[in-house]
């Protein structure tokens, strides 16, 4: 297969020089990614400031791109500008942290996999549910089988699947989990801080989901699952717009 890969914490992270190494003998990768790290930035683009594209060298070596952009700047240039030819799949990840949750509308690395289905490819958006150390062996090796699954059944129409997996020895990891999205509210906590020149700011310090329902994304992978959840950028509450198309506004 011919890839994009991306990410959002940057094009030399570990986790998409893992995803590199796993799949380079088997498929055609073309690496575009963020010259940063931009975790945490959505689905922005960059339109007051122009992208500035680099050739960078691993071990010496043609690496990939390197982006002055957002996840998105990367796939939207890559596949209009930089890779001339079609590709089979748009891959982003593997993401330092999970993605799952209403988190999910925060990740870089999940818009980044979005972008690539707006734009009529398969995408695969991968993390990892750890941060301090991580490894990213298995994950990497689970993407190449989920590649060759959607290679042989020939699945080719636009789509986004966002994938966790859990930071667990393999034989731990209980299995697969197709399941939705939670869209419970994080419990967010605020740290208060003085700088030198007196003046008030603030630090994010921590997060907690609050969700329970095991038939979700959080809890799945909580629980030792390998999650899948299928995302489409169709934002249209339908259910509401039903309800309002018989309001009767003035005006």
């Amino acid at each position: 297969m011919r890839i994009l890969l991306t990410n959002d914490d940057g094009i030399f992270a570990e986790g998409l020089c893992a995803l590199y190494d796993a799949l380079c003998d088997q498929h055609e990768i073309f690496v575009v990614a963020p010259e940063a790290e931009r975790s945490a930035v959505g689905h922005a683009i960059t339109i007051a400031d122009p992208l500035r594209i680099k050739k960078v060298k691993r071990g010496n070596i043609f690496f990939g791109y390197a982006v002055s952009g957002t996840p998105a700047d990367c796939v939207k240039i890559a596949l209009k500008e930089i890779i001339r030819s079609p590709i089979d799949l748009v891959l982003s990840g593997i993401n330092r942290g999970a993605n799952v949750g209403i988190n999910v509308l925060y990740s870089g690395t999940v818009s980044a996999a979005t972008e690539g289905a707006i734009l009529g490819y398969p995408s695969v958006a991968v993390s990892l549910d750890e941060y301090k150390e991580p490894d990213y062996c298995f994950a990497a090796y689970f993407i190449s089988c989920l590649l060759d699954f959607l290679k042989e059944n020939k699945i080719k129409n636009s789509f986004c699947l966002n994938v966790n997996i859990p930071f667990l020895p393999a034989h731990k990891i209980k299995g697969i989990k197709f399941v939705p999205q939670s869209t419970k509210p994080l419990i967010e906590r605020f740290e208060k801080r003085i700088d030198p020149h007196g003046n008030l700011y603030y630090w994010q310090c921590s997060e907690e989901f609050t969700e329970k329902d095991p038939n979700t994304d959080v809890v799945a992978l909580k629980e030792g699952y390998i999650t899948i959840t299928p995302l489409f950028h169709n934002l249209t509450s339908f259910e509401l717009l039903n309800k309002i198309s018989s309001w009767e506004i003035h005006y």
